[in-house]
């Protein structure tokens, strides 16, 4: 591993202002992913600023009725907090299947929402990859492709996102709380993940020394009644193939309201807006929500390895959905 300097911030101006000032550093959380990328070479930092000692850990009801949780609140805290598991279970459900409990216990809420993509032609640091070296091609494209992207895709990057909460956060249009060199701001989250077009490197809208300090939960009654259903090759610490995080209000045998997010599929976290369009007002039964389903995928660009993930995500939705009918 090449050298590098290291810092530790006491405040949030000074880890943003020493993070701004050199155009080679990064910030320093949890460090589950940054640290492998770093040992890697995929990522060469010459100094690393370490925020842990930044008061950025709470989980706190907002007047609003949201839940505020700070950037530096561990997964497994997030997880056990009965804010988040009693009025959005989804995100509570999806945190616990993100990872393993020992790094539950050490990733951040803010890292998990940036870390890198799992493509191995990305992490193995000598396969063209236009994330890693723009302009250098994509491996993917007619590689090992299995796990990649089905959504959102570009004929330069087909990476998939591999954030579980992302996935419930998208579907309950949180909000990403930052603090940059020009002062603080709020990125709808949707918009806080971009995708690939023409620039794959560019993964968020964020500005060199711009910190995430917290996400809000808006309130929203919808999502108590949420679930997160999680498809992967094993049972535990596993990335997903497919994923759902779904909430759903049926009334009088109809669907009222509906939030879907769609993971392992997509280059982002995806909220599936074609199926809950399709589905306001509809029926609540298994041919609806197989409908609305099938709209949803019906934009899917599949390559050698991965078209089964179609009809996988489509019957995904169908379960997730059904699950949750009184």
């Amino acid at each position: 591993m090449r050298p590098l300097s290291y810092a530790r911030a006491a405040a949030v101006e000074e880890a943003v202002e020493t993070v701004a000032a050199n155009p080679g550093s990064a910030f320093l959380a949890g460090g589950t992913t940054e640290v492998d990328l770093v040992r890697l070479g995929v990522e060469t930092p010459d100094l690393l600023v370490d925020v842990n000692d930044l008061p950025l850990a709470g989980i706190e009801q907002l007047p609003s009725g949201g839940v505020w949780i700070g950037a530096l609140a561990r997964m497994s805290d997030v997880a056990e907090a009965p804010l988040v598991a009693e009025r959005y279970p989804a995100v509570a459900q999806a945190l616990l299947l993100g990872a393993s409990q020992q790094l539950r216990n050490m990733a951040s809420m803010g890292g998990n929402l940036c870390q890198r993509v799992r493509c191995p032609y990305f992490r193995d640091g000598i396969s063209p990859c236009n994330k890693r070296e723009p302009g250098s091609g994509c491996s993917a494209l007619d590689g090992i492709n299995r796990g990649h992207a089905i959504l959102g895709t570009s004929e330069h990057c087909i990476a998939t996102h591999p954030s579980d909460v992302a996935v419930a956060l998208v579907a309950f249009d949180a909000v990403v709380h930052t603090v940059g060199p020009t002062g603080s701001r709020t990125i709808a989250i949707d918009d806080f993940y971009l995708v690939p077009g023409d620039t794959p490197d560019v993964e968020h809208p964020l500005e060199h020394g711009e910190l995430i300090v917290a996400i809000e939960l808006p309130p929203l009654e919808l999502a108590r009644h949420s679930h997160y259903l999680k498809f992967r090759d094993r049972q535990s610490y596993e990335f997903a193939l497919v994923s759902v995080a779904a909430a759903l209000d049926v009334r009088d045998g109809a669907v009222a309201g509906v939030r879907l997010g769609l993971g392992g599929v997509a280059t982002k976290p995806w909220r599936a807006r074609f199926a809950e369009t399709r589905l306001e007002g509809a029926p609540a039964t298994a041919a609806s929500f197989a409908g609305a389903a099938a709209e949803e995928l019906a934009g899917a660009v599949v390559r050698e390895h991965n078209a089964f993930k179609v009809p996988m995500a489509e019957r995904a939705i169908v379960r997730a959905l059904k699950e949750l009918i009184p």
